[in-house]
């Protein structure tokens, strides 16, 4: 983990040392069969390739998978190498037919790529699930490019057990700025309303996502993960694909935000990361979730396009951004 300096406004999530020892001793490790009780709600450190057999069959709701890219790259001293595209499909193979297995028959799988990885992902998983879209998401992070398009997007494969799924549509619609505020003939809006904070209407979400901000240095859900997930991306998913009480499952934890998530919305969830410090930054960010379960761009039950409110960008006004049923975290158990 990074020990830079940081500005006095700075909002990074980072471990002490005495974090790191305490959090290291709630953290999982299987080397056998397990039941859903043993591991709901926990983090194992371990290498998901090694672990994946060894999980629960039908024991999740939803599954949502953020590999490592097929790209040149380092994550806190470990190191990923590029290689050819036959090879990438087939270690995307090695685990993705071990999820099928693990999801309940209605269940849905959401796996992230970038432009180079994206056809790799969509030939392994319609080999064993149903590919239902391709969303692609604005990360708005990055320098320009001198010889080619500046990437600034990444795609996420939305796929399903079967053709008895779940998808809460009313739970994801967006609230968007009016531009051209029609009115019917009697002068009233149409499909718009006019509110304290200015004209808006509600719409469905589509599978282009331009509302999501980076996580960066003021954000409070900010780490120094370097490929971190906004919150809200995983608030979409979680709650148009799962009911509250659902297990979500995460082979590639990272910086905990899918657990993290799921927790503030009143899922279970079982996170596998091979890192141990980012294990450690989970449960930290696990046990700030119990205090503070705002979800930054999400507030009245509907997702505010980005930067449509002043306080969105700073993340102070905490109580605007706060979730919906508060009582579902106090009240979430698991049935055997």
């Amino acid at each position: 983990m990074s020990d830079k300096p940081r500005a006095p406004r700075n909002r990074t999530i980072v471990l002490t040392e005495d974090e790191k020892r305490r959090y290291r001793r709630v953290l999982r490790e299987i080397r056998s069969r397990v039941k859903l009780a043993e591991v709901i709600d926990s983090t194992i450190c371990q290498d998901t390739l090694e672990i994946l057999d060894y999980l629960p069959s039908l024991a999740f709701d939803l599954v949502f998978a953020d590999p490592p890219y097929n790209l040149n790259k380092s994550f806190n001293g470990s190191t990923f190498s590029q290689v050819d595209i036959e090879q990438y499909e087939q270690w995307l193979d090695s685990w993705i037919s071990k999820l099928l297995r693990l999801l309940k028959p209605n269940g849905s799988i959401y796996v992230c790529g970038d432009w180079r990885s994206s056809t790799a992902i969509h030939r392994v998983l319609s080999k064993y699930f149903r590919v239902r879209n391709r969303i692609t998401w604005e990360r708005e992070k990055g320098r320009g490019a001198r010889s080619n398009w500046k990437n600034t997007c990444e795609d996420i494969w939305y796929a399903t057990v079967s053709e008895d799924y779940l998808f809460n549509v009313d739970a994801v619609k967006i609230k968007r700025r009016v531009i051209a505020p029609y009115t019917d003939s009697t002068g009233m809006p149409k499909d718009w309303e006019e509110t304290g904070e200015g004209r808006y209407r509600i719409t469905y979400p589509s599978n282009i996502w331009t509302d999501l901000t980076i996580p960066f240095w003021s954000m409070p859900e900010n780490t120094d993960h370097p490929t971190q997930k906004p919150e809200k991306l995983l608030a979409k998913i979680i709650l148009a694909s799962s009911n509250a009480g659902a297990v979500v499952f995460d082979p590639f934890l990272g910086s905990g935000t899918t657990s993290v998530v799921a927790r503030k919305l009143g899922r279970h969830y079982v996170g596998v990361e091979i890192d141990v410090d980012y294990c450690c930054l989970a449960e930290k960010r696990l046990e700030m979730a119990k205090r503070d379960r705002s979800i930054q761009g999400y507030t009245d039950g509907v997702f505010w396009e980005r930067n449509t409110l002043a306080d969105q960008g700073n993340g102070q006004s905490r109580k605007r951004f706060s979730t919906t049923q508060p009582s579902l975290f106090d009240e979430m158990r698991i049935a055997e």
